[in-house]
């Protein structure tokens, strides 16, 4: 199929960009990989096209304050590979390897990712783990959201009429980290992801955090898990109690892909091997 008639704009700038964007049934073009699908399958039917690939000041990795502060439009691969990454948040790189293929990486944005919000996809569940904050740029100028209420559903998110997610802020987090998926077939969408990661001193669990992915309408994060495992030496036992709790804040859905009852049973295999893996990182 072909895109149902639209018009577009190359912006030049953010200012430009949210100006644009004002306009009823209008869309941002960062990457493409999820938005151009949708326009050919005419699930999105945009009257405006808002590109924002040469606005430059987008697209950026760097250190301040403690914290790494990511372009929206910065592309996964780049990412993916970037040494600082790695060393001071490395849950986030590993996390990067399983979306989709190389050459998807190369093109899709983080930024493009996370507006997105499919509740399957790794990077929202990520974040909501890592306690990111969003830079958002309006019609009324600059605004925080924290991960964790940004996303609101499936592909919905707090972003308002004429918004744009313009950088996203990450705390620096060395120490063990685990992804774990289940997927029908390398590189799809996974029905079920864990995110985790863990510090120890003296052989005991500092800090724990586990997003969820595919277990429910938005990234879940395993608060009740994470705090069975603070403080305790992690011992197959807690583990697989964690584990426990963790599925049992999961919300799945059913379809044809697997039943709500196997995505949940699921989600509590794959968070015991992620913290069992994250254990032997830290």
């Amino acid at each position: 199929m072909k895109a149902a008639p639209f018009d577009y704009l190359r912006a030049s700038s953010v200012e430009e960009a949210v100006r644009a964007l004002g306009t009823p049934d209008s869309l941002a073009l960062a990457g493409g990989q999820s938005l151009v699908p949708l326009l050919n399958l005419r699930h999105a039917r945009p009257s405006l096209v808002v590109d924002i690939n040469r606005v430059d000041e987008l697209s950026f990795l760097r250190k301040e304050n403690g914290r790494l502060e990511i372009g929206a439009l910065t592309r996964h691969r780049v990412a993916e590979t970037s040494d600082v990454v790695r060393s001071d948040v490395p849950l986030l790189a590993e996390a990067l390897g399983h979306v989709g293929h190389v050459a998807i990486r190369n093109r899709g944005t983080i930024g493009g990712s996370l507006a997105h919000a499919d509740p399957a996809a790794e990077l929202p569940a990520v974040m909501v783990a890592l306690d990111a904050e969003f830079a958002v740029h309006g019609p009324d100028g600059e605004r925080t959201i924290a991960a964790r209420d940004f996303f609101l559903g499936p592909y919905r998110t707090a972003l308002g009429a004429g918004e744009l997610l313009t950088r996203i802020s990450v705390p620096v987090l060395p120490g063990g980290c685990a992804v774990e998926e289940l997927s029908r077939r390398s590189r799809d969408l996974a029905l079920v992801a864990v995110f985790a990661t863990v510090t120890m001193s003296g052989g005991v669990c500092e800090t724990a955090r586990i997003a969820v992915a595919g277990a429910g309408p938005t990234p879940i994060r395993a608060i009740a898990a994470e705090a069975s495992l603070t403080g305790r030496p992690l011992t197959d036992g807690v583990i697989a109690a964690a584990a426990d709790l963790a599925a049992a804040a999961t919300d799945p859905p059913g379809d044809l892909h697997a039943p709500s009852g196997y995505r949940r049973e699921m989600a509590a295999v794959l968070t015991r091997r992620a913290i069992t893996r994250a254990k032997e990182g830290a």
